[in-house]
C-alpha cells in the first residue's frame, strides 16, 4: 500500500506579498503585482514592466555575510521555507533529520549572478570573478541552502524543467514520501529572473506582453486581447509529510496530495502541441494516479500564461480530458495577478490550490474583459468565488514540452 501524503506547511514570497497571508489577501482582492521594472533601466526594452517582489530585504531572514553568497532566488526560497517550516511546527532534530528532505526547483537560477560576473570577466579579467558566483547561481543551491539551514539530511534534489519545475518538485517529493524514502519534504520552486538578459530573451521570443501603457492589466489569461505573459519572481514552498508521521506530532493538515502526472509534448522547443495531447495526458495521469474520475474535480488552477497559444490549447486539453464536465468545473489563472514565476510557478500555484480547498474559496482570473470564442470555459472572471471543493488540479507546462499536473484532495480522516 502506498503511504498517504499530506500538506502541513505553506510559505510564499510573491509579487503581491512577502508572506502567505499578505499574498492570499491580495489575491482575494484581485490585486495585480505588475508594474514598471525597478531592478534595471528598461527604457529600451520591448517589455518595460514585470511582476517584481517588492520591499523584500534578505537581511530580515539571513545574516549579511551569508546573504552575499546567495542569489535572490535562494533568498526567496529561504524566506518561504522558513515560513512553511515554522507554520508546520516541524522540528527537524537529529532523531528525524535523515528522513526529512528538500526538493526546491528553479527554471533558471540566478541570472543576475551570471550577467554580473560575466561583465566583471570581460572588464577586469578572470581574477575578479567572485568565488561565490557558482554557488549563488546554480539551480540546486536553493534546495541545498534550505537543507543546510533546517538540518534536513534526507533526499536533496532540484529540477530545472522550465515552467514545470516547481510542480515537478512537489510531485517528485510526493512520490519520495509515498514510497518510503522520506517522511517529510520541504518542496516547491523559486525564481528571480527579471534581468536585462532574461527580459530581452523572452521578448525576442515574442513571449512577453508589450502592453507598456497599462502594466496592471497586461496579464489577462484566456481573454481575447491577451498578448503575452508578464514575467514574475518569488517562491512557493510546501511541507509534505507522511500522514501518520504528521498525525503523531499533531500537525495541522491543509490537504492531501493524491495524484501526480508527467508528460512530454515531443513537439516544439517553445510552442505547445496544437492538439493539446501532452496536456491531456498529464492531466489524465494525475487523475489515474489518484484513481479519481474527471467529474470529481471541483477546481483547476490552470497554467494560463496569457499567451495566445497556451491558453487556447490548454482550454482544448481541459475539454478533451473532462468532457462535458469541463463546462462545469471552475478554472482560474492566478498568473493574471502574480505574473508568470517560471520555475516557481508550480510552487506558488500549488500553495494556492491547497488554500482554495482548505479555505473554501477559489481565486479569480482578473483582467477578464472580452471573452475569447476559443476559450469558452468558466475562468472565475475578476472576483473570487466561495466553493466547497473536494479535489483541485494544478497544471504546469514548460518549454521543451515538459508538463506536470498535481491533484490535491480535501483531507479526511
Amino acid at each position: 500500500m502506498n503511504r498517504r501524503v499530506v500538506v502541513t506547511g505553506l510559505g510564499l514570497v510573491t509579487p503581491v506579498g512577502n508572506t502567505l497571508e499578505t499574498t492570499w489577501s491580495a489575491l482575494l482582492e484581485g490585486q495585480s503585482g505588475a508594474d514598471y521594472i525597478k531592478k534595471f533601466d528598461a527604457a529600451r526594452f520591448a517589455a518595460r514592466f514585470a511582476c517584481e517582489v517588492k520591499n523584500f530585504d534578505p537581511l530580515d531572514y539571513i545574516e549579511k555575510k551569508e546573504a552575499r553568497k546567495m542569489g535572490a532566488f535562494i533568498h526567496y526560497a529561504i524566506a518561504a521555507s522558513d515560513e512553511a517550516v515554522r507554520g508546520s511546527g516541524l522540528k527537524i532534530d537529529d532523531s528525524i533529520a535523515e528522513n526529512v528532505g528538500t526538493y526546491i526547483s528553479s527554471g533558471i537560477g540566478d541570472f543576475w549572478a551570471i550577467e554580473r560576473e560575466h561583465e566583471k570577466l570581460l572588464k577586469d579579467g578572470p581574477s575578479r570573478v567572485s568565488p561565490f558566483f557558482i554557488p549563488s547561481a546554480i539551480v540546486n543551491l536553493a534546495s541545498g541552502q534550505v537543507s543546510i539551514r533546517h538540518n534536513a539530511k534526507g533526499p536533496n534534489s532540484a529540477t530545472a524543467t522550465a515552467c514545470s519545475a516547481g510542480a515537478h518538485a512537489i510531485g517528485d517529493s510526493f512520490k519520495i514520501i509515498q514510497r518510503g524514502d522520506a517522511d517529510a519534504m520541504i518542496c516547491g520552486g523559486a525564481e528571480s529572473a527579471i534581468t536585462p538578459m532574461s527580459v530581452a530573451g523572452f521578448a525576442a521570443l515574442r513571449a512577453l506582453s508589450t502592453r507598456n501603457d497599462d502594466p496592471v492589466h497586461a496579464s489577462r489569461p484566456f481573454e481575447l486581447t491577451r498578448d503575452g505573459f508578464v514575467i514574475g519572481e518569488g517562491a512557493g514552498i510546501l511541507i509534505l509529510e507522511e500522514l501518520e508521521f504528521a498525525r503523531r506530532r499533531g500537525a495541522e493538515i491543509y490537504a492531501e496530495v493524491v495524484g501526480y502526472g508527467m508528460s512530454g509534448d515531443a513537439f516544439h522547443i517553445t510552442m505547445p502541441d496544437a492538439s493539446g495531447s501532452g496536456a491531456v495526458r498529464v492531466m489524465q495521469r494525475a487523475l489515474n494516479d489518484a484513481k479519481v474520475q474527471p467529474e470529481e474535480v471541483g477546481y483547476i488552477n490552470a497554467h494560463g500564461t496569457s499567451t495566445p497559444y497556451n491558453d487556447k490549447f490548454e482550454t482544448m486539453a481541459i475539454k478533451k480530458t473532462f468532457g462535458e464536465h469541463a463546462y462545469k468545473v471552475p478554472i482560474s489563472s492566478t498568473k493574471s495577478m502574480t505574473g508568470h514565476l517560471l520555475g516557481a510557478a508550480g510552487g506558488v500555484e500549488g500553495v494556492f490550490s491547497v488554500l482554495s480547498i482548505h479555505r473554501n474559496i477559489l481565486l479569480p482570473t482578473i483582467n477578464y474583459v472580452t471573452p475569447d470564442p476559443d476559450c469558452d470555459l468558466d475562468y472565475i472572471p475578476n472576483k473570487a468565488r466561495e466553493a466547497h471543493v473536494q479535489y483541485a488540479l494544478s497544471n504546469s507546462f514548460g518549454f521543451g514540452g515538459t508538463n506536470a499536473a498535481l491533484l490535491f484532495k480535501r483531507y479526511e480522516e
